[in-house]
């Protein structure tokens, strides 16, 4: 793994919402490992690996002793709280910071984007950085309109009603899972963003208006087998439904 395919895969970020969201012990303690050695991966190469490696064999014979498991016991909740702000750190860490900014209105629709985020609670148990999420995707979208105009806005808005629509929950925690990138998320349009429920109801209206439509171009079927009830004639046009 390196440093370089650990910023542009994100893969930090999923491996994160994994431990989190699993029960499995075994998933979870194999998820805090490997967000540990990606931190450091992050931090940069260790000057003196030899200590380093003795440090870790000392700790992990020291976990083992009977006095180890008694005090590890003890401050279970330190550890707990520890680990979850490496697991933070790493989380924020596993894709470039979006560069600050000065302009008020920006900031407020960085502001805005990372409330959106907070909607329902989910970032807390993806543990997510939604504040640095919220800059990402601001900062994606003002890098394609580069203006704070009328445009600029009205993308920003319809990204934080998605985000809050509480029937389309996914779409929320797919950004906050890394499924979602930021700059994916700030291209998207509404029939991207659209919930599961919504998309099949477009798709069943797109294809009754086809289905309309091409029984207005055809017609009908001309035949004398039937009489006109107006007209009383033969020359009759029908049209079959299926």
């Amino acid at each position: 793994m390196t440093l370089e395919l650990l910023q542009s895969t994100r893969i930090g970020m999923s491996v994160n919402a994994i431990r989190k969201q699993s029960t499995d012990e075994e998933v979870t303690s194999l998820a805090k490992s490997l967000i540990k050695s990606w931190k450091k991966l992050l931090d940069g190469p260790s000057t003196d690996k030899d200590p380093e490696e003795k440090k870790k064999d000392t700790a992990i014979t020291s976990q083992n002793s009977p006095e180890a498991r008694e005090e590890s016991s003890s401050s279970g909740n330190v550890s707990s709280r520890k680990d979850e702000t490496n697991a933070r750190d790493t989380y924020v860490s596993s894709f470039p910071r979006a560069p600050s900014t000065s302009d008020s209105v920006r900031l407020k629709c960085r502001e805005m984007l990372a409330a959106a985020l907070r909607t329902g609670d989910d970032y807390i148990a993806i543990g997510a950085d939604e504040e640095e999420l919220g800059s990402q995707i601001e900062e994606a979208i003002y890098q394609e309109i580069r203006n704070t105009d009328m445009k600029y806005k009205n993308r920003v808005r319809s990204r934080i009603s998605n985000l809050k629509d509480a029937k389309n929950p996914n779409l929320r925690k797919n950004v906050l899972c890394g499924n979602i990138p930021p700059d994916l998320f700030a291209r998207m349009t509404a029939e991207e963003m659209a919930s599961d429920e919504l998309k099949e109801m477009r798709k069943n209206l797109t294809k009754e208006a086809i289905r309309e439509h091409q029984m207005a171009k055809t017609g009908g079927t001309q035949t004398d087998l039937f009489t006109c009830g107006k007209c009383k004639k033969k020359n009759c046009t029908y049209t079959q439904f299926c």
